[in-house]
């Protein structure tokens, strides 16, 4: 099928094309024969009970330095799309949250993915709560006082903003760390809502696996080992991809969340497992399938245009 399509994203200008989801999602969609619109989230624009945006046609090839054109920009009422992707990167902030409450409008006449409403109901440190036999021990307040029982209790702990992502403000507090309050107390100005704190877990020198599940089924997966001296694992900060395959509990923790991302029509997901636990659900805009694409020799950005078709195809049978 090809579609009219608008990506809802950030500046085009500035992705890696090597690495960037998106970019494989528009690729994809041009090579079957879509229509592709570029807009970023502050182009929205809602008046008379209508969502426009101010939209970009846009052509994109793997070609660095050289990689898209965006056409001359246009007012559009954003219903008249058959598709709208949601693709923009955290943070999950009140931004992030109104132009959920924007695209809703369109939810009737347009197909948008991952669905808006599901999108800001599931930030993805507080989503995972509801699955807590997957996760590892957790807690999530604004007390002093549980935070730091918590520490006597576990020891060896980590320290993080609820809403942040990319591994941005993540600490590692050892049982010997003497900067637990001094963080709280920078965690306090930083930000208004609670800390998440979870029991260390040594497993990450290893590595923690990024998981992609479409519609809820798991569809492949990378390491991402930390360098040296670092306790994150997360790319944006140094750490290295490695092929992998889906262990006996990955499997489980995929069986136990997958049926509840496809029904909230979470077409798109990706996880953060680390040793047995299930640590982030990222419903946002998750990353890793090129690398996982070139491990495994897969098209995951196929996959998820698979799994666009055939909703899209049930929504106009009903």
């Amino acid at each position: 099928m090809s579609f009219a399509v608008a990506i809802q994203m950030d500046p085009i200008e500035n992705i890696d094309i090597n690495a960037d989801s998106t970019f494989a999602l528009a690729l994809e969609a041009q090579r079957r024969g879509s229509g592709l619109f570029h807009y970023l989230p502050q182009d929205l624009v809602f008046k008379n009970g209508r969502l426009y945006a101010r939209v970009r046609p846009l052509e994109v090839r793997r070609e660095r330095g050289n990689h898209f054109t965006l056409g001359s920009p246009e007012m559009l009422d954003l219903a008249t799309m058959d598709i709208v992707l949601m693709r923009q990167d955290p943070p999950f902030d009140m931004a992030y949250i109104t132009a959920t409450h924007l695209l809703e409008h369109i939810v009737a006449d347009t197909l948008v993915v991952n669905d808006p409403a599901e999108v800001r109901n599931a930030p993805e440190k507080l989503f995972v709560t509801h699955f807590p036999d997957l996760m590892p021990p957790t807690l999530i307040t604004a007390d002093r006082q549980e935070i730091v029982a918590f520490r006597e209790e576990h020891r060896d702990i980590i320290l993080k903003p609820l809403f942040g992502n990319g591994g941005a403000g993540v600490f590692h507090i050892r049982p010997d760390d003497e900067n637990l309050n001094a963080l709280l107390e920078m965690f306090t100005i930083l930000y208004r809502e609670p800390v998440i704190v979870q029991r260390y877990i040594p497993e990450v020198r290893k590595g923690d696996k990024r998981i992609i599940l479409v519609d809820g089924e798991p569809v492949g997966a990378v390491l991402r080992v930390p360098p040296d001296g670092e306790a994150r694992a997360n790319l944006h900060v140094g750490a290295r991809a490695e092929k992998t395959t889906l262990t006996k509990r990955e499997h489980e923790i995929c069986a136990a969340i997958g049926p509840t991302l496809k029904e909230k029509g979470l077409v798109f997901v990706g996880i953060d497992v680390l040793g047995d636990y299930l640590t982030e659900i990222n419903v946002t805009s998750p990353t890793g399938i090129q690398e996982i694409d070139r491990f495994d020799g897969i098209s995951i950005a196929s996959m998820v245009w698979d799994a666009i078709e055939r909703r899209f195809g049930e929504r106009h049978r009903t």
